[in-house]
């Protein structure tokens, strides 16, 4: 007889887990800024970034000009978005981010961990993408040009990657202004490593690839991996458009390490086979990951 958590039970764990992730990725985020970035003068976009541009000119604190700068954007979400419903965790994440950076500032050193600008650049990009990896994991955001861009896709239907694009290029570019080119430079590297390290946190290092392979053999190809890999394999039916041929398409979900034995048993069972390997973060299912949370209910009740 299959044990199904209560609902109850899964909201619950679900909403500690998030809240977890929440407080880590603010504290990891908010120690990326106090430093790494801001000692240097490395403004990598957003609007975190206009703040240390401000603070290095006026002084003022870096967390209430993130809350100021916030005010508008969120606002405008409010109106634009939906409601209360869609600004509410990333308003809570700003005003909590923005407070822990001018609560951590007077208790790290004014000069960083180390005088290579360089060096702070990328570990910068590192805590602080792994910050942001974490608080979207757990369905939110830092807001600024995140939500910026999220108003630009519903208004104006322009993509998320390229209002970033736009968003964080001008704060980079302003930075450059007043800091000079090399600091501009250096803030770019912040924001690349940054977005390589939160997508690698959010969904994982690439261990799986998949197989894409047309045959005239798909019988003998797909018993050769289902004996040698123990591996799923799906087919279709195709037609070349060059040859006007019919041929068999056969996809496959394999193990990064896996690539080399497949190769081997398709060329084996099929010289002239076509194969393309593509690349995966994480596959879910039979033989990977299982669903965290995940349950199956019976229809129809059953014997006891």
């Amino acid at each position: 007889m299959t044990v199904v958590p209560s609902p109850k039970k899964i909201f619950t764990f679900g909403f500690l887990w998030r809240l977890i992730l929440l407080i880590v990725g603010v504290v990891i985020s908010a120690v990326a800024v106090v430093l790494f970035e801001a000692p240097f003068n490395i403004a990598p976009g957003g609007i975190s970034g206009l703040a240390i541009i401000i603070n290095s000119i006026t002084g003022w604190p870096l967390g209430i000009m993130i809350i100021i700068g916030n005010i508008p954007i969120q606002f405008i979400a409010y109106k634009m978005l939906g409601g209360w419903k869609v600004v509410a965790s990333t308003t809570v994440v700003v005003i909590a981010y923005s407070i822990l950076i001018d609560v951590l500032t007077p208790h790290f050193p004014t000069s960083g961990v180390s005088d290579d600008i360089f060096l702070n650049a990328l570990f910068g990009g590192i805590v602080g993408g792994i910050g942001a990896g974490l608080i979207f994991r757990a369905g939110s955001t830092l807001g600024g040009t995140s939500t910026l861009g999220r108003i630009l896709q519903e208004r104006f239907g322009i993509p998320l990657s390229s209002s970033a694009l736009y968003t964080d290029s001008a704060v980079i570019l302003l930075a450059g202004l007043v800091f000079g080119w090399g600091s501009a430079l250096y803030a770019m590297v912040t924001l690349f490593v940054a977005g390589a390290t939160a997508d690698y946190v959010l969904e994982g290092p690439s261990v799986i690839r998949t197989a894409v392979i047309i045959t005239d053999y798909p019988r003998e190809v797909a018993d050769a991996v289902l004996d040698g890999l123990s591996r799923g394999v799906t087919s279709w039916e195709v037609q070349g458009m060059f040859t006007d041929q019919p041929h068999t398409v056969l996809y496959i979900t394999i193990g990064r390490a896996q690539v080399n034995a497949l190769r081997k048993l398709v060329f084996t069972a099929d010289p002239k086979a076509f194969v393309v390997i593509g690349q995966g973060h994480s596959a879910y299912g039979h033989g990977f990951r299982e669903v965290r949370g995940a349950t199956r209910t019976e229809i129809g009740g059953g014997s006891s």
